[in-house]
């Protein structure tokens, strides 16, 4: 799994796309800014729809996955925020070089060797 941290810029007031998907699944975790709502939109226009709607506390960390059919036409991370800020979020995606403990093999290799 490779995880990407990333930050961005955003604009209080309408929902505003963070990060956007076309037939692919990852997941993204948020921890803040509390207060701000998170979400998953699928498609386009009037035939989208939604999906893992959220508010973030600040304390835990928030995950919304995307993946699976509704991915095929278009999914997008949405944050809407009541003041205008900077976000700090991860995206963790399938496949890569796994970090140590994750494979379950004591070395932390998934080719087996030491």
């Amino acid at each position: 799994m490779a995880i990407i941290r990333k930050s961005k810029f955003v604009k209080a007031g309408d929902w505003r796309t963070i990060e956007w998907f076309f037939n692919s699944s990852a997941k993204v975790v948020f921890r803040d800014p509390a207060g701000a709502r998170i979400k998953v939109r699928y498609g386009l226009g009037w035939f989208g729809f939604d999906r893992q709607k959220q508010t973030l506390d600040g304390f835990k960390d928030k995950t919304v996955e995307v993946g699976g059919a509704g991915s095929v036409a278009r999914a997008r991370v949405q944050m809407r925020v009541s003041t205008s800020t900077d976000v700090a979020y991860a995206v963790v995606l399938p496949g890569g070089p796994q970090p140590e403990g994750v494979s379950g093999q004591e070395q932390g290799r998934s080719d087996g060797r030491a």
